[in-house]
């Protein structure tokens, strides 16, 4: 009987750890469905990055960026990526990556709450769903924020394989992300889906879903669409 309810407890312990920890993962993408609400319903910065994501490859949102005092060096999060299909136009289902490292470029005392990456070709695509992938430190790819003062259209910014924005305090702006790292956690999919389940399978073959980021894809498709 002991050796029962300690068998018990354990399976308790580890099933609220789970439930945590996919509660964790959720309030990320829910974080992610806000940024997506505020880039459907605002103007301004909000109408490029609509404009871009009506041909974007990919999104990588990170809902809540640490905070720092000064440059945010060695600061990060954790972010969700979805890929557009351009045959149906509709967004995959997210897959978690966490962004860490580099020099963010931030005047003291500015907050940045959500930053976002655009990626707008095959090739970035491709290389930001490898081990680990350097913003802004990639050979042969071309990073350009969007955003007040940076306008997509731009001649500078034109034909950029990942545009950047920030969103802090209710509006949309441009954020250095240079030398920050991509990496995936196969972990949080893991728990988020309930299986084993990699990140190409997730965003590009598209073999798992989950209810809880409905409202995500769906407001990513109504932009796509509109």
């Amino acid at each position: 009987m002991k050796r029962i309810l300690t068998l018990l407890a354990a399976a308790l312990l580890l099933a609220s750890t789970q439930v945590a920890r996919a509660s964790d993962q959720q309030e990320v993408v829910d974080g992610a469905t806000i940024v997506a609400d505020k880039i459907q319903s605002q103007s301004g910065a909000a109408t490029n990055i609509r404009e871009l994501l009506h041909r974007a490859r990919a999104l990588l949102v990170v809902p809540s960026l640490l905070k720092g005092g000064f440059f945010l060096g060695g600061q990060g999060g954790t972010g969700v990526l979805l890929v557009r299909d351009p045959k149906t136009n509709t967004w995959s289902s997210p897959a978690f990556y966490g962004l860490a490292g580099g020099s963010f470029g931030l005047q003291i005392g500015v907050e940045v709450s959500e930053v976002a990456l655009i990626i707008m070709t095959d090739k970035a695509l491709e290389a930001v769903l490898q081990n680990e992938f350097k913003v802004g430190a990639e050979a042969g790819l071309t990073l350009a924020t969007v955003g007040a003062g940076a306008e997509a259209s731009t001649t500078s910014n034109v034909g950029a394989d990942i545009y950047s924005f920030s969103e802090s305090k209710g509006l949309f702006g441009g954020v250095a992300l240079q030398g920050a790292a991509l990496n995936p956690k196969p972990d949080w999919d893991k728990i988020y889906y309930g299986r084993p389940v990699t990140t190409r399978e997730i965003v590009l073959e598209r073999k798992a879903a989950t209810s809880g980021a409905t409202r995500l894809r769906t407001t990513l498709d109504s932009i796509s669409q509109h």
